[in-house]
């Protein structure tokens, strides 16, 4: 079914930015309240997620089909589900938001506006995590899709929420985030502080 460029605007931008701002959000005030403690502060970063995760597909899926995320829409785009000008359009309106999103929450938390993450995450260990939360991201909402549909808020979110813990970068398995979490320099952007220091480099 074709989504008018439009709807793909309202529902991608306005989702991704309300998705984006409950992990930059969420993570900035469980850093606040966790007394250093990052396990706990995890826990309260991956349980927003993903309550924010369900919520969002819930209601945006109707309205633009809720990829919120450009791995998404390029799997659409490739199984010709999405036509490549629209997947463009998927793109655009997700990078929008995100951005937009992250100064929002930082002005609603009191944060400085424009900030740049400290740390640098990448290597071997960083990228096989995404791989890995990205697979199974893709395949849980493939197989959700195609048995039961209306499972696929439940499946996602449950999934993200797991991945927070067991992968080395914490999934962000979401082009989108990826960008917004660069842009903020709080917990989601730091990540697991108990990794073993060679998964991060100096």
């Amino acid at each position: 079914m074709s989504v008018s460029t439009a709807r793909i605007w309202a529902g991608e931008g306005i989702g991704t930015a309300f998705l984006v701002a409950a992990v930059v959000g969420s993570g900035i005030m469980a850093e606040r309240l966790a007394g250093g403690n990052a396990a706990i502060a995890l826990l309260a970063n991956s349980i927003a997620t993903g309550a924010a995760l369900i919520t969002l597909i819930l209601s945006f899926g109707p309205v633009s089909g809720a990829h919120l995320n450009r791995v998404v829409t390029l799997s659409e785009a490739i199984g010709r589900r999405v036509r490549w000008p629209v997947a463009a359009s998927y793109v655009g309106a997700q990078l929008t938001g995100g951005i937009r999103a992250v100064f929002a929450t930082h002005a609603m938390l009191g944060e400085r506006l424009l900030q740049f993450s400290s740390r640098a995450r990448s290597g071997p260990a960083q990228w096989l995590g995404e791989v890995i939360a990205t697979f199974g991201l893709l395949w849980g909402i493939g197989v959700c899709s195609a048995r039961r549909a209306e499972a696929v808020a439940y499946a996602v979110a449950a999934y993200i929420t797991a991945a927070y813990w067991f992968t080395s970068s914490t999934s962000f398995a979401n082009p989108a985030l990826t960008v917004a979490r660069a842009l903020t320099d709080s917990f989601p952007a730091s990540g697991l502080r108990m990794c073993p220091a060679s998964f991060w480099p100096n």
